[in-house]
């Protein structure tokens, strides 16, 4: 597929999916016109690297992440990590875990919230609800 139907099926910019190319998170085959040829697997890849991104790791950390992602059934190989990577993706994951936490909380209140609205748009109040 070219640029365009990667970008209309993963909603990311041809722009961005450039600069994923330029970082080493894609590669695209160079077809015999010179032109761009993306995989269907690209797909689920530039998806994987929006989440990842979202989640707040850097294109450096991805790069170096995904290989490790790409094919669970495999299993996870990463040889000769640099000093110090696995701690920061140990961080890494912590922080995702507190902002997960922080999100469920205000998740939780702004339900909490909402019901409460449709209690007494009902017409309840907080009386009724006492006895």
């Amino acid at each position: 597929m070219q640029i365009k139907e990667l970008s209309e099926r993963t909603a990311v910019s041809a722009r961005l999916l450039r600069y994923y190319e330029e970082q080493g998170l894609i590669r695209p085959r160079r077809e015999s016109n010179g032109y761009r040829s993306y995989d269907e697997s690209l797909v689920e890849r530039v998806n994987r690297i929006r989440q990842l991104l979202d989640a707040g790791l850097t294109t450096k950390m991805i790069k170096d992440v995904l290989p490790c992602l790409a094919e669970p059934a495999d299993g996870i190989h990463f040889e000769n990590p640099e000093p110090g990577f696995l701690a920061t993706l140990t961080e890494e994951r912590d922080r995702m875990t507190e902002r997960i936490e922080a999100l469920t909380k205000n998740r939780d209140a702004l339900t909490e919230y909402l019901d409460g609205l449709q209690y007494f748009r009902a017409g309840g109040t907080p009386a009724e609800d006492a006895s």
